[in-house]
């Protein structure tokens, strides 16, 4: 069986993860002591950059296989942005409604509303960078939020496979075809080589 360790303090990414897993012969778990360690710093200008700053930040504190994801919203109208902010997109303090509310307060009157949810996934073993995988997924931005489910911008996210918003997909329908799950997917296929 495989050991995997998961450097995330997001609960939503983690249940995502778990899901992903589903079957395979792999023992996911949460890197302990998460919340209690120094931060790691996401200054880089790209998900796969940030993906390796973080994998390798958590990775002296973990035995064996770890990785860790950035990801985010990438739209069209605002040349990429959030990006790799999304998480902090309205600043210090940032929460999903405040990020959802600037997002919407941006793209005011704009009719381009595409945008993408991109996944870069670090795979990491002490200091050797194993590999990087990655995932996105194509669709829209909605003028307001609409369903309960996922985090972040689900609920604004159209996804024209579904014909609904993350938001309003299952959690296994959006898993099936989000950027965290195709990355994470890509990840166990090339560990099972």
């Amino acid at each position: 069986m495989t050991r995997l360790t998961c450097a995330t303090g997001n609960a939503g990414k983690l249940r995502e993860f778990r899901m992903a897993a589903g079957s395979a012969d792999l023992d996911l778990e949460l890197l302990a002591n998460y919340k209690a360690l120094p931060e790691a710093i996401e200054d880089g200008a790209t998900f796969e950059e940030n993906a390796i700053k973080k994998a390798l930040h958590y990775s002296p504190h973990a035995d064996g296989l770890l990785f860790a994801d950035d990801s985010g919203l990438a739209v069209d109208a605002l040349g990429g942005a959030p990006g790799v902010y999304s998480a902090r997109y309205s600043g210090p303090g940032a929460t999903d409604a405040s990020n959802n509310a600037l997002l919407l307060r941006n793209l005011h009157g704009i009719a381009n509303r595409t945008a993408r949810f991109v996944c870069a996934i670090a795979l990491v073993e002490g200091a050797r960078v194993i590999g990087v995988y990655h995932g996105a997924v194509e669709g829209a931005l909605l003028e307001e939020p609409r369903g309960n489910g996922g985090f972040g911008y689900d609920p604004l996210f159209f996804c024209p496979a579904f014909g609904c918003t993350f938001g309003e997909a299952t959690a296994e329908q959006k898993l099936s075809l989000s950027h965290r799950g195709q990355a994470f997917r890509a990840m166990l296929a090339a560990l099972r080589k």
